[in-house]
């Protein structure tokens, strides 16, 4: 009777006392972010781990020796460290809270706050696996049976993580692999990658797998170890200011200064546009056609999208409204057939255009008909197959 008085009086009075700092906690949380985080998120677990240590100082105290006293005092103390183990997990909690609110990313040029989320996310992370295994460790070490085994295994530790790294290879190269990407810097939350052809932004990172969030709201989740072995495209590396094209075909008549002209007009009447650069260069001028393309600038990845379909939508717009013959065209040539020919070589018949060269000319090779010819020929095509098998 007198041991159960004690617990009760034991739980109840760390409840009160447990009362009383919270809410001077929470007073205080009035001025201090800190503050109010511990009042908030470590309320409980610090309860709970407070209680369970008063039960079972009461019962060693003040309890006699009863039936189930060795097993109620083990099951205190593997609470006492689970319940620990929470609190240790909280309070680490509170400090990541803490320090991403300082380093706040939705502000401009975040690429350095970035970084530093990226790293407290994953350190935070670590460190409360690492807190789960040794208190699951120190839970099973309370066992008389398994202490005795961990002492005996000890000799053979060393043909136990062979084994254990063999069977959890891939696991654990995905988690080194996180472990790299922290600190790295290669890969950032909120950074705008293109991997496997799709483009995204970094969602989240884990120890063991990255989350990718695309452009049409799809997740492509890649283990960490992808971002360590294959190439792809970080967008926001050092800066979120980027550049981008938008191609136009047009025909070979086409002026160019009044398309130049339409282009920075369009650019210097949008908000997307950086100030940056702003340049139209034709690329290519084969196929009967003329490509141009629009090379524009913008603070980040999604603005430059907008962009550049404005800029291809209004140059299409301003070619059709004023230069309607720069449409791209096919052009052919027509001849009169003579009057013996068939209707169907009428339809087929085509002009042959010869150069006046010999096919044997060395004006017509590359590889041969000729001492430089024959020494390229030599090099491409390997040894005369003559000269081997005489030799």
């Amino acid at each position: 009777m007198t041991a159960v008085l004690a617990v009760v009086i034991a739980a109840t009075a760390t409840i009160v006392i447990d009362e009383i700092l919270h809410k001077v906690v929470r007073r205080v949380g009035r001025r201090s972010p800190l503050a109010a985080d511990l009042a908030r998120k470590v309320r409980r677990p610090f309860l709970v781990t407070t209680v369970l240590v008063a039960v079972q100082q009461a019962i060693r105290v003040f309890a006699g020796d009863f039936s189930f006293r060795a097993g109620v005092l083990h099951t205190l103390v593997l609470l006492c460290i689970a319940s620990s183990a929470w609190l240790v997990a909280a309070i680490l909690l509170v400090c990541e809270d803490v320090a991403l609110a300082k380093w706040r990313t939705d502000v401009p040029d975040n690429r350095k706050r970035r970084r530093i989320k990226t790293q407290v996310v994953m350190l935070r992370r670590v460190t409360v696996a690492a807190i789960v295994v040794l208190a699951f460790g120190v839970m099973l070490m309370t066992f008389p049976g398994i202490r005795a085994l961990g002492a005996s295994l000890l000799a053979s530790a060393g043909l136990l993580s062979v084994v254990a790294a063999l069977a959890a290879q891939s696991t654990l190269g995905n988690v080194f692999a996180g472990i790299q990407l922290a600190f790295s810097d290669a890969i950032r939350v909120d950074d705008v990658v293109v991997v496997e052809q799709e483009w995204g932004r970094i969602e989240e990172i884990t120890l063991t797998v990255v989350v990718v969030q695309i452009w049409d709201d799809r997740r492509l989740i890649l283990p960490t170890s992808y971002f360590t072995t294959k190439p792809f495209q970080n967008w926001t590396r050092t800066g979120s200011a980027v550049l981008g094209t938008a191609e136009v075909d047009v025909d070979w008549s086409t002026p160019i200064e009044p398309l130049r002209a339409e282009l920075q007009k369009v650019c210097e009447g949008s908000d997307l546009w950086d100030g940056r650069v702003c340049v139209l260069q034709v690329t290519e001028a084969t196929g009967g056609m003329v490509r141009l393309r629009a090379l524009v600038s913008a603070n980040d990845a999604g603005a430059l999208w907008d962009l550049r379909c404005l800029v291809r939508e209004r140059l299409v717009g301003w070619i059709w409204e004023h230069q309607r013959d720069a449409l791209p065209r096919m052009r052919a040539e027509l001849r009169q057939v003579e009057a013996t020919a068939t209707p169907q070589t009428r339809r087929g018949t085509a002009r042959v255009y010869t150069t006046g060269l010999d096919a044997t000319s060395e004006q017509a090779r590359v590889f041969s008909g000729g001492d430089d010819g024959d020494t390229r020929g030599i090099a491409f095509g390997g040894p005369d197959p003559v000269a081997v098998s005489r030799s």
